[in-house]
């Protein structure tokens, strides 16, 4: 009778326990997963995750290894038991008993991922009953294979690993799927106690944990005698030194991929914070080590900032970004969230708009001193070193960075022409209508100046800056591919005027153009070994220097993020880390910018503009014009013409009669 109640009551209980997990249902199996982010070259540079650090992969895509060794040492009956071994939890309640309190556990593989995704690590019956029935529920809506890949995604491996890949990586610097015995069964014994077993707090512990776990898959039969001894004497090397800088690499670029995939994956109607994404970024690996190099071999150390991008302009990839000098003391973004004032490199979009209305690179303006009179105001634009020219042309103003040929050009073309060009190129400011808006004295990033100077690099074409290449979610669907993306490249700039542009920007590099004013970038002429197009800019708290090959568009930028500029004393040196940077990553190209159709290059005397000849008798310099602003006049012998020393001989000779 007694029996055959006890039979009743264990039946009605498993039937019970049926009908709770069927009103229950299936229990949720998500788990928040770390984003990979990847280089263009496929490489990972780092990762982004909330709370804990997780790369969920497949169970065929884990070393059977692993798997071999987790269940021989966590649960070696996990095939045939339904969630719970019944064995083993009796075996536990008499070992606590015997104890007096809570002293050993009885969780199977099953209850150990249950506690991993529902509940906490306290150790209460309580909390040992929601975990049986959690396990029970598991078993009966997901297959075993489901619930062991769920588990060995899971479970913690310390140094805030989570699941079997994160570990991998870290120790090893491999994929789950590549570990080998001895690799496997060193991770395997790292969950009982992460602080204890991890090889990298104590090598020793954790060497006889994974002999321990050897032997127990040879007595269940997974490896063979020869295999274990092969383990046993096998040396393992670890990787979790170099996985930190692996996994370090441009934060600053990786703070702004994030922004972008965010709002990429919003439009999909997806939620980045999800995880579990693999981003594939823009980021080229060589760049960005030249970019992070030419700011510590050039710049001063001082507290000095300094910020640097790069964009190939044919596709808008960012190749690089460096927002400042030290991620870990301030991750705030100079390129992307600094406005400062960009000085002289204002001046070519200024000239742009000059080109569209009218003005030629030979289009002469008074540079001599000069007040102008505004809202009641004087203003008297000066040069840098207090110096003034008479007649110039804009294609010596671009090069010797005249002042007062831009803030003159400004009053003539109008506020109005120079706003409507620089919307055209996106930078996203309005500029005031004073006359030192022509220098540059309005708040704008560094990635917005660089963008613009990349669309005169692109011939005049549109460019869309973008950090992402690629956007997989952790089902392999690729959501979005910059490749496989049409995008019109609308004409933003003629093109005849991006390339005069162009040429005259070159001049700044050019010795010939010096006159009362140098040309502002000679002091790197001898170090340059290819074609730039650039133009620098300072003002009293920044210096700038933007420029492009026909490939690559980079901008600098060094200050303080709070005071003023002291050139000599602060080293300044954005010069001096463009040309190392855009130096390395053109070694070993060979590029030219292209000459378009309806331009012609003119040898001319820069005083005159007059077509150079053997009677010129200044500087001359070889500037492309637009074919309709061809110079009609050549230098003549009337203007290298002297009185002959026999004509005044003669002349002092008759004169001498008389006296």
């Amino acid at each position: 009778m007694v029996f055959g109640a006890l039979a009743i009551i264990l039946i009605s209980a498993l039937i019970s326990l049926r009908i709770y997990a069927q009103i229950a249902g299936a229990p949720p199996l998500t788990v928040q997963k770390a984003t990979v982010f990847l280089n263009a070259e496929g490489e990972q540079i780092g990762d982004h995750y909330v709370n804990e650090r997780r790369y969920w992969v497949t169970l065929d895509d884990i070393s059977s290894h692993v798997v071999n060794a987790t269940i021989s040492v966590e649960d070696q009956d996990f095939y045939s038991h339904s969630g719970f071994n019944v064995k083993r939890i009796g075996a536990a309640i008499i070992a606590n008993v015997q104890a007096g309190g809570k002293s050993q556990g009885a969780s199977t593989l099953t209850q150990q991922y249950a506690r991993n995704l529902y509940l906490t690590h306290e150790k209460t019956w309580t909390r040992k009953l929601n975990e049986a029935l959690y396990a029970y529920r598991l078993e009966v809506f997901y297959s075993k294979d489901e619930i062991l890949e769920g588990y060995l995604n899971t479970v913690y491996y310390g140094h805030g690993m989570y699941g079997i890949e994160a570990a991998s990586r870290f120790y090893y610097g491999k994929s789950a799927s590549e570990l080998t015995l001895a690799e496997s069964a060193m991770l395997a014994g790292i969950p009982k106690g992460p602080t204890y077993y991890s090889p990298v707090v104590n090598l020793q512990k954790a060497t006889t944990r994974q002999h321990v776990i050897l032997t127990l898959m040879h007595d269940e039969g997974y490896i063979t005698a020869d295999e274990q001894a092969a383990a046993v004497a096998a040396k393992l090397t670890f990787t979790n030194n170099e996985w930190k800088t692996a996994n370090s690499q441009a934060p600053y670029f990786l703070d702004t991929a994030w922004l972008e995939a965010s709002a990429i994956l919003e439009d999909v109607g997806r939620n980045i914070d999800t995880g579990g994404w693999e981003i594939q970024t823009t980021l080229k690996k060589q760049h960005q080590q030249a970019a992070e190099n030419a700011i510590r071999d050039q710049m001063p150390k001082t507290s000095l900032q300094a910020a640097l991008i790069s964009i190939e302009q044919q596709t808008g990839y960012i190749t690089a970004l460096v927002g400042g000098r030290d991620y870990t003391t301030s991750n705030f973004n100079r390129v992307t969230q600094a406005k400062r004032q960009p000085g002289s490199t204002m001046k070519p979009l200024l000239y742009a708009a000059a080109l569209q209305k009218g003005y030629s690179p030979l289009t002469f303006v008074d540079v001599s001193q000069t007040t102008l009179k505004y809202d009641g105001k004087e203003y008297t634009p000066k040069n840098i070193n207090g110096q003034y020219g008479d007649n110039i042309t804009m294609a010596q103003a671009v090069a010797i960075s005249d002042n007062v040929y831009a803030v003159n050009t400004l009053e003539d073309i109008g506020y109005k022409a120079f706003q409507r060009l620089l919307d055209d190129v996106k930078l996203g400011v309005e500029i005031k209508h004073v006359p030192s808006s022509a220098l540059g004295a309005t708040n704008v990033t560094l990635h917005n100046m660089t963008t613009a100077y990349a669309i005169f690099g692109n011939e005049g074409n549109d460019v869309q800056p973008t950090t992402i290449l690629k956007i997989t979610d952790e089902r392999g669907n690729v959501l979005y591919d910059a490749t496989a993306k049409k995008v019109e490249r609308k004409r933003l700039v003629r093109k005849e005027d991006a390339f005069l542009l162009t040429q005259m920007m070159r001049g700044m590099f050019d010795p010939t153009f010096n006159t009362y004013l140098y040309a502002t970038g000679v002091t790197l002429t001898n170090k340059l070994t290819h074609p730039y197009a650039a133009k620098s800019g300072t003002t009293d708290t920044d210096q700038w220097m933007i420029g492009y090959s026909p490939i690559v568009t980079a901008g600098v930028w060094n200050g303080f993020d709070e005071g003023a500029l002291d050139v000599d004393a602060d080293h300044a040196a954005a010069k001096e880390v463009w040309a190392q940077f855009m130096e390395t990553v053109h070694a070993g190209q060979n590029v030219t910018f292209k000459e378009p159709s309806g331009v012609t290059a003119v040898e001319v005397e820069l005083k005159s503009g007059n077509v150079a000849t053997e009677y010129c008798t200044g500087p001359t310099a070889t500037i492309y014009v637009a074919d309709d602003d061809m110079p009609s006049d050549s230098c003549s012998p009337s203007d290298k013409y002297t009185e002959p020393e026999t004509y005044k001989n003669w002349w002092d000779s008759w004169l001498d009669l008389f006296n």
